[in-house]
């Protein structure tokens, strides 16, 4: 048996930076994963140069049931408190668009520099370690591991949620969260591409590989960013960012126009160029393949000069604002993040603490906290982790 004072379940981002934390406090901090290797998730994230944070994150990046839960985490150890702590291990980063800042090298210097701190505070990392049961029959928890029993004053819920299932992922944060008397709010896959059914998902198919820059909306959410048609529906930056926000059975709208008025584009070329082809001029605003592919669908044809305006006002409507309803999305397997999780009523806000159990923490993407695409789960998983490491 050993005894601890720290136990974190989970290698990820969450998990180590909560035990560096810990550690540099002078706890006796064990963490444990059933992986071969730590932080998967951070070595393929952002194309493998690991997209760490963003310039820009706020409270208003995350959807949670309680969108003010985070505002205490995120304040207390920013975007700039990490960057700094890149930027003392000396790796090279650069900015994408929107804030986004990436390595320039590999994801596996910031696993590294994690790994480095994590010994240097005096911490212990323990992988392929399958956890068998955990109970809390006194003051300390005991945990009934593969490798032999632990027992810990403070046990820390680190092991996210159920996206890439095919990288080790489970929803057993979640059944431990249940055990212990605390609520979930129900979690679903978030960051995913949508999927269509019948003739959308054919002339998705038929377009795949098409990308184009366009304004993405459901309801009063919009994102403007690349669109990308794939084999069995809709891609790209602006609709995984929709995805989080999108309910079964309604419709997304679809801007692929964002910087023009098609209608009025059309009006005016039908003035100037009154023998051109409605189809023509549209093919002037859109990458040619989807140009033809939507004058079919829509019926864009003939020359301009033959159009009346509702015709014309008609065609603008289905190009700026195309209404699309998706019958789902591509679901865990692809996702890059879960929605839902730890019901954040449950929870210290500022130390990620249980309010029913003493001493049992739950830290990163397990909690019903979610960021937008582009680094904020990231910056959440260091937000969360460094709270609960200043208290366990």
């Amino acid at each position: 048996m050993r005894d601890l004072d720290v136990l974190v379940l989970g290698g990820g981002a969450a998990g180590l930076m909560c035990a560096i934390e810990a550690g540099k406090r002078g706890r006796k901090v064990l963490v444990i994963d059933h992986a071969k290797r730590p932080a998967d998730k951070i070595r393929i994230s952002g194309g493998g140069r690991c997209n760490f944070t963003n310039l820009h994150c706020s409270p208003a990046n995350f959807l949670s049931q309680n969108p003010r839960f985070c505002v205490s985490a995120l304040k207390r150890y920013t975007q700039q408190d990490f960057l700094a702590l890149v930027d003392r291990h000396r790796i090279s980063w650069h900015e994408k668009t929107l804030g986004q800042l990436f390595c320039d090298e590999s994801a596996r210097d910031i696993i590294q520099m994690l790994l480095s701190e994590l010994e240097a505070a005096g911490g212990t990392l323990q992988l392929e370690t399958e956890i068998k049961s955990v109970s809390k029959p006194d003051d300390l928890f005991s945990v009934a591991t593969s490798k032999g029993p632990l027992r810990a004053r403070s046990l820390v819920v680190a092991t996210g949620g159920p996206s890439i299932p095919k990288m080790g992922a489970t929803g057993f944060g979640y059944e431990l969260a249940r055990q212990f008397g605390l609520t979930i709010v129900p979690p679903r896959a978030a960051l995913v591409p949508l999927t269509f059914s019948d003739a959308n998902k054919e002339l998705c198919s038929r377009l795949s590989g098409v990308s184009v820059d366009a304004k993405v909306s459901f309801q009063k959410t919009t994102f403007r960013e690349g669109l990308l048609f794939t084999h069995r529906g809709l891609s790209g930056p602006s609709i995984l960012q929709i995805s989080s926000y999108w309910q079964e059975g309604k419709p997304i709208s679809v801007n692929l126009t964002p910087e023009a008025d098609v209608f009025e584009v059309l009006r005016t070329a039908r003035q100037e160029t009154p023998k051109q082809d409605v189809k023509t001029a549209v093919a002037q605003l859109l990458p040619n393949r989807l140009a033809e592919e939507l004058s079919k669908v829509f019926q864009l044809k003939g020359r301009l000069a033959d159009q009346s305006d509702k015709v014309l006002r008609r065609a603008g409507d289905q190009l700026n604002r195309w209404q699309l309803t998706p019958v789902g999305t591509e679901g865990y397997r692809t996702a890059e993040v879960t929605l839902g999780g730890v019901d954040t009523k449950e929870l210290s806000s500022k130390t990620m603490e249980s309010n029913k159990v003493r001493g049992l923490y739950f830290i990163g993407e397990v909690v019903d906290v979610t960021g937008h695409l582009g680094g904020f789960n990231f910056q959440w998983a260091w937000s969360s982790g460094h709270a609960a490491g200043q208290v366990v």
